[in-house]
């Protein structure tokens, strides 16, 4: 299994358990993301704490949650990156675009802030 999925009260916690997130992994990503917002979730935490390699499937991945969300009107927040993820992040200018935590308290923080922005 490639992921552990938490409903919590008011989001959703996806851990990706992989320590890559690439071509093999992130067509069932989307999937599960996908998933979860047909089942009405519009606020998603993105835990990558155990990845520490990402490509652009990965990141096409990351970008499709985070405009899931967007368009729900609800709030993704990603955290736990890794060195090379985060740089790879930055490289490609998505720090700017993208809600990053630091740990899971600053997420969790960020996404209650953000839900009470958005009610």
């Amino acid at each position: 299994m490639d992921f552990k999925i938490d409903k919590k009260d008011g989001y959703t916690l996806v851990q990706v358990l992989n320590e890559r997130l690439d071509t093999h992994i992130a067509p069932e990503l989307k999937s599960k993301l996908v998933l979860i917002f047909s089942e009405g979730e519009k606020n998603i935490l993105l835990n990558l704490d155990a990845c520490s390699y990402c490509d652009s499937s990965g990141l096409s991945a990351i970008l499709v949650a985070n405009r899931l969300c967007k368009n729900a009107n609800g709030t993704f927040v990603l955290y736990g990156l890794q060195p090379a993820v985060e740089r790879l992040v930055s490289i490609s200018q998505l720090d700017s675009v993208l809600n990053i935590a630091y740990n899971m308290d600053d997420a969790v923080s960020t996404m209650k802030n953000q839900i009470e922005l958005n009610k």
